[in-house]
């Protein structure tokens, strides 16, 4: 038990020092980009005198040294308080973030769950019949998926299946009749105006999943246990599936555990083609208008997103293969 105890204490504590330095290099990072919060509110606004920028830089804490406003900020985080934004309506950080992240995080999850149903028996197939049709035929798709960037498989698909053939809407959340429609009109107008995207991040997402998947089980397949399942008799879908997924599923885990961090950063090119107000959209705005506050913001939720999944990685591992719960690596 308290061997446990220390195991968990460890862990607790190489977080809080990657956390730390984590914010310590963004912080210093987005202080390197030439302009400011105050540059660019007054820039373009010729009754800005050089009093007025001053000003500005006092109230939003600027005209201190760097490390002064880094622990100002820390002390503010400790509170769980974000700051306000240095641009817009001047609001709290976090009642931006959270505006916007239910739609990010609901399509990039939706993504992550359609991928893995389709990715998973794609490489586990593709393994069992190496070499076959079906497996020259998935990898010529999903290598196609891989290369073909993603927002240019968006304007296409716009193009195609918005302009020429109008099935699915190209811009926006929701319809301008949205409010007059019934509860399950509004959930198939979500629906339709998410399926564009939802699509592309699962399409671009199948080519890695797959590979990867198809690479370990062939590993799997090659063992003598396997070997020995096949020579019992056994059904291919036992042995695929209560044999060789369990075991195959590790690289798997890791590829997943490292793409959570994508949930935001891998939003803003899809979100900003199709005009969608997520956590994407937010982060670019505060990049182009430096503001530092909601930069940080967003940077600590991927921060805490990367480090959660390096943490739900190695629960899945122990989960998935017994050997790693035991610290045995036989």
């Amino acid at each position: 038990m308290l061997e446990v105890a220390f195991k968990i204490a460890s862990k607790l504590l190489w977080v809080t020092v990657v956390f730390l330095g984590i914010t310590v290099i963004s912080f210093w990072v987005i202080h390197l980009a030439p302009g400011s919060p105050t540059d660019m509110q007054t820039t373009l606004n010729p009754t800005a005198t050089h009093e007025v920028r001053e000003r500005l830089n006092k109230i939003y804490g600027l005209d201190k040294p760097l490390h002064v406003q880094y622990a100002n900020w820390l002390s503010r985080l400790v509170r769980f308080d974000f700051g306000r934004s240095m641009s817009g309506d001047n609001r709290p950080v976090w009642d931006r973030i959270k505006e916007r992240l239910p739609l990010t995080f609901g399509m990039n999850i939706a993504s992550l769950v359609l991928t893995l149903f389709i990715a998973i028996p794609i490489g586990m197939f593709s393994a069992w019949k190496q070499n076959g049709w079906f497996d020259r035929g998935m990898t010529v798709l999903v290598f196609i998926g891989f290369a073909v960037p993603g927002f240019w498989l968006a304007l296409l698909l716009m193009l195609w299946l918005g302009i020429y053939y109008p099935i699915f809407p190209i811009s926006g959340l929701t319809s301008l009749d949205y409010e007059m429609l019934s509860p399950t009109g509004k959930l198939i107008d979500l629906a339709r105006h998410l399926a564009l995207p939802i699509f592309i991040y699962t399409f671009g997402s199948l080519a890695g999943m797959s590979r990867f998947m198809r690479s370990s089980m062939l590993e799997v397949l090659r063992q003598d246990y396997i070997t020995t399942a096949k020579a019992k008799g056994l059904p291919m879908h036992r042995v695929l599936f209560h044999h060789g997924l369990r075991n195959a599923l590790l690289p798997v885990i890791t590829l997943l555990g490292l793409s959570i961090p994508g949930l935001i950063g891998g939003s803003v090119i899809i979100e900003s083609i199709f005009a969608l107000p997520g956590l994407g959209q937010l982060f670019y705005g505060a990049v182009m208008s430096r503001d530092y506050s909601l930069i940080m913001g967003s940077l600590v939720l991927g921060a805490l997103l990367t480090l959660a999944g390096n943490l739900l990685a190695d629960v899945a591992y122990g989960l998935a293969d017994p050997r790693v719960r035991a610290g045995r690596q036989d």
